[in-house]
């Protein structure tokens, strides 16, 4: 009998500490997480000193290479400042400017359609085209380096999601359903872009 209620105690205290140990398991490294998460200093900074930014390669039409560029990184209140209302809801709340309402859907000039928060160069006049969609359209970006990609399923639909990848501003969607050669149609908000002209020759 003595030997079964040792038995039967040290079972018990077996089972106690295995237990413990599993919740720990379990428990363990999301409260490691969240203490990790707590105790890290703010993005960008480390015992008060900005941390340099990360760089990424980009095109640059005005070089005609690739270049390093540090990514952009501002507050919300920063984007407020520099942007317009409208620019604001749409490249940083992923808005939609109204079909037809674009300043640059009638846009025939050449040149380079650049990112209206940071200046990256995203998409050359020669591949934009009339869609009839009410939005500018692109069938290429200036380098698939420039811009990057995300799935949406916002509103019940499936889309794929267009932005710049320096600043990671919002652009618009891509599509399958564009000309040749890339059979793509990059569906652009005019408000998340500004427009350098190609200068004339001899100016």
């Amino acid at each position: 009998m003595e030997k079964l209620m040792r038995w039967e105690m040290g079972r018990g205290e077996f089972l106690r500490k295995f237990l413990l140990l599993a919740g720990g398991a379990f428990l363990g490294p999301g409260i490691l997480r969240d203490r990790g998460h707590a105790a890290d200093p703010p993005a960008g900074r480390t015992n008060g000193k900005t941390r340099e930014q990360a760089k990424i390669k980009i095109y640059s039409a005005a070089q005609e290479r690739h270049v390093m560029a540090e990514r952009v990184h501002k507050t919300e209140k920063e984007w407020k400042d520099q942007l317009t209302p409208e620019q604001f809801q749409i490249t940083r709340k992923k808005g939609t400017e109204r079909a037809y309402t674009g300043k640059y859907l009638n846009n025939h000039e050449k040149g380079v359609y650049r990112c209206v928060c940071c200046g990256t160069d995203l998409f050359r006049s020669e591949t934009k085209y009339e869609s009839g969609t009410g939005w500018p359209s692109f069938y290429t970006p200036i380098d698939e380096g420039n811009v990057r990609t995300e799935d949406d399923s916002s509103w019940l639909m499936k889309r794929v999601e267009v932005l710049c990848r320096r600043c990671d501003a919002h652009l618009g969607h891509v599509f399958e359903d564009g000309p040749k050669p890339t059979g793509l149609r990059y569906c652009i908000n005019s408000a998340a872009l500004s427009f350098a002209r190609q200068e004339k020759p001899g100016k």
